[in-house]
């Protein structure tokens, strides 16, 4: 192998046009056999040595001029066998005009017999030659053996590029058509899927490929997954049209989902303005400022003209991000200054210092535990930090004289049915209690709220987890047929918490008007056929990605609240509503504080979960036992 790698293409070449030549008097002694039925007799062409050497010099000329020796072995098909029937035609002409110079009176049949003869050879010792040589590259390579899944147009094109291919060895396809299976293509047999697995342990194969790009992604997604369990590796073949560029691009094949195009009504941006005034000049501390809602709210402020922005975030990963995002945003808007802490609002000494070393006057706090699976399992850790967390920071904000304080909190909150949601309502209550306490109008802290619903597009709302799910092939998982929602986008979210803190005036709880809540079954079923697939149920066998119910999640609610109390009033804004809701007194809120604390010191989940059922409106024997 090393030897015949190691040798120059015009060694190779040369080689080739030796054969071609030697070829020349075998066919034309065959020819003559085949045209007499025996032996011929001495004399003639075959006894006139001059004239076959003449013959062999001109097959060689006629090599060149074509170029028949420029081509690969593993090249040679339809193109190289047509260049080979004109070297053999043109030959047997030369042969012929020869004998009848030499006037030797040859049949002429014996000549056409000739160029056939000679053209079988050429071609047979070139395929011979391939083989050869690809046996012994493959002698010293270990060659994966692969299923092609899909017996069409670009499986067929793929099977004849493998049969040259000394890593990959082809064995078999695989085909959903019935019309297809059983029959042999490009020399191999075509199978049911069903057979997958079996083909792979008796043929010893580790992979498949998909020959399938006409169809849709969610449909390979589908295929792909079943192979991957099988515990095969998957690969997916573009249609050679897409891979030269006159096929469809495959990034036109993605449709991507507009945040806010489910929501239902027209986006409320252009009707929250004003605020901007309360934060211009101003120091702001955005605590979770590599979050959804925080980055969004990062780059709402910048746009502000503050003095100073903190960026203070728990996550090195995400707080590297938003830094980087808003020192190139500051390019744009000169004399803000960047500020990126990472800490906890937990740490309560840590927290009065970052306030005091950058004179922070407005503080928006969105840190928070959010995700509701995740803090029903982990109860202690989200009650620390939700709740804790809010009054650390609360509390270092009013005695180091910020302005204002404003937490963001969630529809969950309302009534809540779940940890998470329980955490919120809770840190709701320190800051009510913290406002009843503080003397606004006499310069103190402004301490207010706004609540919203679910915000499309953060970490761990529906649309990406659908997206996701539609991207795999399906199914899209739902918890229930009757599920609703509100819904906003993240800069809505972010412009009405800017707006309900420039017109807050201490103890103020925000909430939207968001219009009518939207059923997820049918937000499910808009972003499937708006990604270009189609829904697979009974209505429809035939669809292409399936909605599967799997039941309410731990604490979970059918149709989520805004308001606690029964009624509220309006606002200088016409979609922003100010809640009128009962909190609790300072004695209460101090031992729920207390008790809290003593929970979490000893990571006693039971112990919070009985705090929640004590103090939590709505909340009696609601929350469902999880891990502690």
């Amino acid at each position: 192998m090393k030897y015949i790698t190691s040798l120059p293409r015009r060694a190779k070449q040369a080689i080739i046009i030796a054969a071609d030549t030697v070829l020349v008097p075998l066919a034309l002694a065959t020819s003559l056999v085949l045209q007499q039925n025996g032996l011929p007799a001495y004399g003639g062409l075959t006894g006139n040595w001059p004239a076959i050497l003449l013959l062999m010099m001109v097959s060689v000329l006629l090599a060149i001029v074509l170029g028949i020796h420029r081509i690969q072995l593993k090249a040679y098909e339809n193109w190289a066998i047509a260049l080979t029937a004109i070297h053999a035609a043109t030959l047997a002409i030369v042969t012929a005009a020869l004998d009848e110079l030499a006037g030797y009176g040859t049949n002429f049949t014996t000549f056409i017999i000739f160029a056939l003869v000679y053209f079988l050879m050429v071609y047979s010792v070139r395929v011979s030659m391939l083989h050869i040589l690809l046996a012994i590259y493959r002698s010293g390579r270990e060659q994966v053996r692969v299923l092609i899944y899909g017996a069409g147009l670009t499986g067929q094109q793929l099977a004849a590029a493998l049969k040259t291919d000394d890593t990959i060895k082809a064995v078999a396809f695989v085909d959903d058509s019935k019309a297809l299976q059983g029959t042999l293509v490009h020399g191999l047999y075509v199978h049911s899927p069903v057979v997958i697995a079996a083909l792979a342990r008796n043929k010893a194969v580790r992979r498949v490929l998909l020959a399938m790009p006409s169809l849709p992604r969610a449909r390979l997604a589908q295929i792909t997954r079943r192979i991957e369990e099988m515990d095969l590796e998957v690969q997916t073949l573009p249609s050679f049209a897409q891979l030269a560029g006159s096929g469809p691009e495959l990034v036109d094949q993605l449709a991507p989902v507009v945040a806010g195009q489910f929501l239902g009504r027209v986006p409320l941006d252009s009707e929250l303005p004003g605020g901007a005034h309360s934060y211009r000049d101003r120091s702001v501390l955005i605590s979770g400022a590599g979050g959804s809602i925080g980055s969004e709210l990062c780059r709402q402020i910048l746009t502000c003209n503050p003095r100073r922005i903190v960026l203070f975030e728990q996550s090195e990963p995400a707080l590297y991000t938003i830094e980087m995002e808003m020192r190139a945003l500051v390019g744009k808007q000169p004399g803000t200054q960047i500020v990126a802490v990472l800490g906890s609002v937990c740490d309560g000494a840590f927290v009065r210092r970052t306030l005091d070393r950058h004179e922070v006057e407005i503080v928006l706090h969105a840190a928070a535990y959010k995700h509701v699976p995740i803090v029903e399992k982990n109860p202690v850790s989200g009650f620390a930090n939700n709740v804790l967390g809010t009054q650390t920071l609360a509390v270092a904000a009013g005695e180091r004289g910020v302005r204002r304080f404003i937490l963001i909190s969630t529809d969950k909150a309302v009534r809540p049915k779940n940890l998470m949601g329980a955490s919120k309502r809770m840190a709701e209550l320190v800051v009510q209690d913290l406002a009843s306490r503080s003397n606004a109008a006499g310069g103190g802290t402004i301490f207010s709220m706004v609540r919203f619903g679910n915000v499309i597009g953060s970490s761990g709302s529906v649309v990406p987890l659908f997206q996701s799910q539609i991207v795999r092939g399906g199914p899209v998982t739902l918890t229930h047929r009757e599920v609703t929602r509100y819904f906003m986008t993240i800069p809505e979210a972010a412009r009405l918490v800017l707006v309900s803190g420039s017109i807050a005036a201490g103890g103020d709880v925000f909430v939207l008007d968001m219009g009518d809540p939207v059923p997820i079954y049918n937000l499910a079923r808009q972003m499937i056929e708006a990604s270009g697939h189609t829904v697979r149920d009974e209505a429809n066998p035939d669809g292409d990605i399936e909605i599967v119910l799997t039941g309410l999640r731990p604490g979970e609610k059918l149709h989520e609240e805004l308001l606690i109390g029964s009624g509220q009033i309006t606002t200088p804004h016409p979609k922003i509503m100010q809640a009128r809701e009962g909190h609790l007194s300072e004695i209460e809120v101090a031992a729920l504080l207390k008790s809290i604390r003593a929970a979490v010191a000893e990571a006693d989940g039971d112990a919070i979960r009985q705090i929640v059922t004590r103090w939590a409106e709505g909340e009696r024997a609601a929350v469902v036992r999880g891990g502690s």
